[in-house]
């Protein structure tokens, strides 16, 4: 999982440094790929993934969504609904 977050992580960045207009595929790919770890994890694996450390990788895409408003907000629209509901059912917020 590691190697295939690291290549995507890499086209991703490419991909952004050149994306134009209001279509963004390397973001419809991220959001698809956190939308499926959420709903294809058991609540135990997210609770024990809660407290470990991201990834480079991880923390990398996180730095670049803290720094362009616009695909952050993008991304958190396209993942909050699936994200939140996994998270509602395995009792990770009230």
């Amino acid at each position: 999982m590691a190697k295939s977050l690291s290549l995507f992580t890499a086209v991703l960045m490419l991909s952004l440094a050149g994306a134009a207009g209001a279509q963004h595929p390397v973001l419809d790919m991220l959001a698809s790929k956190v939308i499926q770890k959420y709903q294809q994890s058991t609540c135990e694996q997210l609770w024990e993934a809660r407290g470990k450390p991201k990834s480079d990788e991880e923390q990398r895409m996180i730095n670049f969504l803290k720094t362009d408003p616009q695909m952050r907000t993008e991304f958190i629209n396209r993942v909050a609904g699936p994200v939140v509901n996994k998270m509602f059912e395995c009792g990770l917020v009230p």
